[in-house]
């Protein structure tokens, strides 16, 4: 057989290797290629989320949520799937985050007020104190200056509407616990549309003082008392919403609710439904009950109502959806609350499905208490506190001007960012 020589294969050789490169190559240009039309793609989502101006902003406060929390409810929702992971819902999936630090004016650990106060008037103040800086100076929330500009706004919560948080965004007071002295203040306001569970103390705390819907009343504003009565109310009525008689002053946990109870999700659709206008609204909801849950280290009851603030956010996002060049949507926290942690003891387990069983909170099954505190060990679900940490939360965003709110940031930068977002002066 001939032998043949390495001279006479070299040209086919060659050849075949540069077809080899050329092949190399072209993988090479087309994967930067595809690498560049990402990019692209993701900076026009940037600047579709960033060029516009927002006519209609929703700043939703989760109560004592940090990041923690959130996990907690991405790996419960995983696991009742029966998989190990974390399961996104609603504002996870929200494309813009960022860290908030949380540390009051007199201690690393805030209080809501300090913490509602920074945020809604972007000043830092000692806890205990609502919408006052620690010279006892009075404060206005942004909310006030947006009013002055023509948007209506709407300040609504899970619990009373006299609380710290939704209180910090219209009322001053030298102590957060003066429920009545900052109900009071609500009809000067002049914001267009409050709604929560009701009040604290609406005849004062001896019980001697004007009835708060009657000064509610005089002040020109409309009460509904239940969302059936919000149906009658015209598009010109200063509305408060509130629940129906005899239901308390906060709305029930999620896991407690019963048929007809008024619902946060409610309050922002009527919200929405009673503020759009062409000249923009600002909405501020709270979630506050995930406090409540985490201060009472009630893991199932946690959960539930992180998913009960989230059905109120996805009221938000649908009118995103109809609205998506004009509207912004923020969702954070004021602080942590109970030092949750995923794991407890020793060992790298989570058993969530431990939690199946609790039906009720613990602050409404009291004698249950013990029961549902095994269930969170059973569950490897750690607290380490009663109270609030120091830890930062979260902040996510979706909408006109999202992407101002990526990073690192104080929660007095929340509402300057606000303001850059709107093109205002703060």
């Amino acid at each position: 057989m001939e032998r043949v020589s390495l001279n006479k294969r070299a040209p086919s050789l060659v050849l075949d290797l540069n077809i080899i490169e050329m092949k190399r190559s072209l993988l090479k240009l087309s994967t930067l290629i595809l690498a560049l039309f990402i990019v692209a793609g993701a900076t026009q989502a940037q600047k579709r989320d960033g060029a516009k101006t927002p006519k209609y902003v929703f700043l939703f406060i989760g109560d004592g949520m940090s990041q923690a929390h959130v996990s907690l409810t991405e790996a419960y929702l995983a696991s009742q799937k029966g998989v190990i992971g974390n399961e996104p819902f609603s504002f996870t999936k929200f494309p813009f985050t960022g860290m908030v630090a949380t540390f009051s004016a007199n201690s690393y650990i805030t209080c809501s007020s300090a913490a509602g106060t920074a945020i809604a008037t972007g000043t830092k103040t000692n806890n205990g104190m609502l919408g006052i800086d620690p010279q006892g100076n009075k404060l206005k929330s942004f909310a006030y200056k947006l009013k002055d500009k023509g948007y209506k706004i709407g300040i609504m919560s899970s619990v009373s509407i006299d609380h710290a948080t939704p209180g910090a965004f219209f009322a001053s007071s030298n102590s957060r616990s003066s429920y009545y002295d900052i109900a009071i203040q609500l009809p000067n306001s002049g914001f267009d549309f409050f709604g929560g569970g009701g009040f604290v103390n609406p005849d004062g705390e001896d019980k001697k003082q004007t009835n708060i819907f009657t000064l509610i009343e005089k002040g020109g504003y409309r009460v509904a008392k239940g969302i059936d009565e919000m149906k009658s109310m015209k598009a010109k009525d200063k509305v408060v919403l509130v629940q129906k008689d005899g239901k308390g002053s906060d709305l029930p946990f999620a896991i407690d609710r019963e048929q007809g109870d008024l619902t946060l999700k409610e309050i922002v659709s009527a919200a929405i439904k009673h503020l759009k206008n062409d000249k923009g609204f600002f909405i501020m909801a709270e979630g506050g009950k995930i406090d409540w849950s985490a201060h009472s280290n009630d893991g199932k009851t946690t959960i539930l109502e992180v998913l009960d603030f989230a059905e109120a956010i996805d009221e938000a996002y649908k009118f995103y959806l109809e609205h998506p060049e004009e509207t912004l949507i923020l969702v954070t926290a004021d602080h942590d609350t109970g030092g949750l942690t995923l794991g407890a003891e020793k060992g790298y387990v989570l058993n969530l499905s431990a939690l199946n069983d609790q039906k009720r909170s613990m602050a409404v099954d009291k004698e249950s208490k013990d029961k549902f505190e095994e269930m969170n060990e059973k569950a490897f679900v750690g607290w380490t506190t009663t109270s609030h940490t120091g830890i930062a939360v979260p902040i996510y965003a979706i909408g006109a001007g999202s992407k101002n709110f990526s990073g690192r940031m104080d929660n007095t930068d929340i509402s300057r960012r606000i303001f850059q977002t709107l093109k205002l002066e703060f």
